[in-house]
């Protein structure tokens, strides 16, 4: 599977003067999202007032001297910058803070999302894939996508990459091998502490891990909440929230997107639900999933125990409160 060409790729950041944007966007530049052979053109988005740091930013790019590098735009206005884009990748987002819930980012953010996905569904190409990286991303993605409805909703996927990730090395640490080695993890539900990654279907040096591990204490104590609260740990270190990571996860999640999944394995995404495992159609909710040439594919027949399908659709419920609620905001059609 490749992106390949040599008509330059239009990729578009939002929050691109954010700390998430600067490690995304030499990345991206370099060719590590869409691989060394596919020029890109990108364009960087962000409030009137940022302009100077998105100036220095699109110098700093140039200065890499990166041969995959075609053209960098920098603008404020979400309609100019999305015309004809290839890839949004919507970072904005106000973050979340020590002690804030996610009532207060659904509300501070939804309407910065459905303003976004109109000016999509107004000029970006037909065939634009969507990743949001801001958070409440799920639901965030759902208010984009109902607000781009010309555009498909299998267009759009919501950033759990990172949870992905994170249950990944946690669980080579706890076998002692290298991440390289954890295969077929899934995230499954909302990208939030109520989410529940899925030890039971993933494989480690080719084995499967549960068997491997066996303790239903370490995964109910101490995994579990490791890998749900990792953000939350990370504010209370840093007093920020992560950066660095969430720019890998975000980039990550678009390459496999684009490039498609190692044959074997397979990787986390919010997708719109098909009412695979019962989850709701209304929904943008993490399943594992495959890509090929087709797009990406929803993993079927895997089968849970108890405590996982309860773990799975306590982070359901709180996906459907947020589309309650959202949807009470008027964010979305009734």
């Amino acid at each position: 599977m490749s992106t390949n060409t040599t008509t330059p790729v239009k990729v578009a950041v939002t929050g691109a003067a954010g700390r998430v944007g600067y490690d995304l966007l030499f990345r991206i530049a370099g060719g590590g999202m869409l691989g060394q052979n596919t020029p890109v053109e990108l364009r960087l988005i962000d409030l009137p007032g940022m302009m100077g740091e998105l100036e220095g930013r699109a110098m700093e790019l140039h200065d890499c001297a990166f041969e995959t590098l075609d053209h960098v735009e920098i603008g404020s206005d979400e309609r100019t910058m999305f015309d004809g884009i290839d890839f949004a990748l919507l970072v904005a987002g106000k973050p979340r803070k020590a002690g804030q819930d996610r009532a207060d980012l659904l509300k501070a953010n939804g309407e910065l999302f459905a303003k976004q996905g109109r000016a999509l569904n107004e000029v970006a190409d037909r065939d634009v894939k969507v990743l949001v990286t801001g958070n409440p991303a799920n639901t965030n993605c759902l208010i984009a996508a109902a607000s781009a409805p010309d555009i498909p909703r299998h267009q759009f996927s919501g950033l759990t990459r990172l949870d992905h990730d994170r249950a990944r090395h946690r669980l080579g640490k706890k076998l002692d091998v290298n991440v390289a080695q954890v295969k077929k993890m899934s995230i499954w539900g909302n990208h939030s502490s109520t989410m529940f990654p899925d030890v039971f279907h993933a494989e480690v040096d080719g084995r499967n891990a549960w068997e491997q591990i066996d303790d239903m204490e370490w995964l109910i104590n101490k995994y579990i909440p490791t890998v749900a609260n990792r953000g939350a740990d990370i504010i209370s270190k840093r007093g920020a929230s992560s950066a660095a990571s969430a720019a890998n996860a975000t980039l990550a999640a678009m390459r496999d997107w684009s490039m498609g999944t190692p044959e074997g394995d397979w990787v986390s995404m919010a997708v719109p639900s098909e009412g695979a495992y019962g989850v709701p159609d209304y929904l943008f909710c993490s399943f594992p999933v495959t890509v090929d040439a087709d797009g990406y594919h929803v993993v079927t027949g895997l089968h849970h125990s108890d405590f996982a399908h309860a773990r799975i659709h306590m982070s359901v419920q709180e996906l459907i409160s947020e589309y309650q609620a959202v949807k009470s905001l008027g964010m979305i059609p009734s």
